[in-house]
């Protein structure tokens, strides 16, 4: 985390650099990208200029100007190798310019590639904004399609929960489809949803179904209720169906200690990317897994210059929303470039990786059932399909898919 002082002399960078992008937009030999981040500009800083919190920096300032800073990098990237893409910056939290207005703008029509850090309401505005104008909108937050429904502009590049369930499903069924295999959850409504999906993608499945024990517990998580299912001499396979983080560290808090008399391995949901506690020695010896579709390899040398671009000048480490802006622009930009502006049916061209292997696939829904699958009735929305296994244990961090 940087300095009180750092952040606030980067926030003033932030404002004037925003005023010259959109300055640039005059220029029409060049590929516009409209970027809509939080920022909160307008409530930052007084009618003067003066920023408003002192020394202090509010967390919620955070994702917006941590993917500016990305998005900052990624422009003296695309400048480098002379990429004629020119990116404008929107405030989705101005006061005195709505989202609307903004759409609305003159300026607006010659925007060829929307990106956005959105809420569920500005998903939805930016989504048919994209549909009207046949340009592509890439969510790069937002982790389901927040009702947008028969559009093939809409991009969702942080993979849906579902999708997560299938990669978890097909994890298991490749590796330890013979094991011994526990589903544990909770009472609730999200962990009824994620039960409904595992239930759906086995129905589904073109190999054969896991043979899936069900496991109810609170919050308290009783072993007892699991000793029957414990065996030395058996694998076992524990599939954690709750999005609740502390339930999730409950779970794996109880079964460190019996991870050394009886051979398990514990997968949970993404939400497990964000639990550092995992790293602790409370876990030791218990192999954890998650899923993700933002894996950043510690050994890459992209992600290692950008680290020391950080060390260097702001004395931290770049935040995984850093390497979410850079790796987002950059590589969209590139696309855009390359296909002169209009991608059409070309936004999964497996092309300019920049951290990871974004596969970009068309989801169709069967509107009888409702399921997702390919190639049926409608096009929905396309999403970002490529996950990582992310494996944690003693402390390491590797992804193993």
């Amino acid at each position: 985390m940087k300095t009180g002082a750092v952040l606030i002399l980067t926030f003033f960078f932030l404002f004037a650099r925003t005023n010259i992008v959109l300055a640039q937009m005059q220029d029409s030999s060049k590929y516009h990208i409209a970027v809509f981040l939080p920022l909160y500009l307008d409530s930052a800083f007084d009618a003067s200029g003066n920023y408003r919190f002192d020394q202090n920096f509010p967390k919620y300032l955070n994702p917006g100007l941590e993917f500016y800073e990305g998005l900052e990098l990624a422009m003296d990237s695309l400048k480098k190798i002379g990429a004629p893409v020119d990116i404008t910056v929107y405030d989705t939290r101005s006061e005195t310019k709505s989202l609307q207005q903004i759409l609305e703008e003159p300026a607006f029509a010659k925007i060829q590639m929307i990106i956005g850090h959105v809420t569920a309401p500005e998903l939805r505005l930016l989504a048919n904004a994209a549909r009207n104008r046949n340009i592509p909108f890439i969510n790069v937050n937002f982790p389901n399609d927040g009702g947008v429904t028969n559009n093939p502009e809409f991009v969702i590049l942080n993979t849906t929960l579902h999708s997560h369930c299938e990669a978890i499903y097909k994890f298991i069924q490749r590796n330890w489809a013979t094991s011994n295999i526990l589903y544990l959850r909770k009472a609730g409504a999200l962990e009824d949803r994620l039960r409904n999906d595992f239930t759906d993608i086995e129905k589904n499945t073109a190999s054969v179904p896991l043979k899936i024990k069900n496991i109810n517990l609170d919050n308290n998580v009783d072993l007892r209720l699991l000793a029957p299912y414990l065996d030395s001499n058996v694998k076992t396979v524990i599939l954690v169906g709750s999005l609740d983080e502390n339930f999730g560290k409950t779970v794996c808090t109880r079964l460190a200690p019996l991870s050394k008399s009886y051979p398990m391995k514990v997968l949970g949901m993404p939400t497990w990317d964000a639990v550092t506690d995992f790293n602790t020695p409370a876990y030791a010896d218990l192999e954890i897994y998650y899923t993700t579709p933002f894996y950043i390899n510690p050994a890459d040398s992209l992600a290692m210059s950008i680290q020391q671009y950080f060390k260097s000048r702001f004395y931290s480490r770049p935040s995984d929303m850093v390497y979410r802006g850079y790796e987002t622009i950059l590589h969209f930009g590139q696309l855009l470039e390359a296909n002169k502006g209009k991608l059409d049916g070309n936004i999964g061209i497996r092309k300019f990786k920049v951290f990871n292997d974004f596969d970009i696939q068309p989801v169709f829904t069967n509107k009888e059932t409702g399921i997702q699958a390919t190639g049926t009735i409608t096009l929905q929305y396309l999403e970002n399909k490529k996950l990582y296994i992310i494996k944690k244990v003693n402390g390491n961090v590797v992804a193993v898919y």
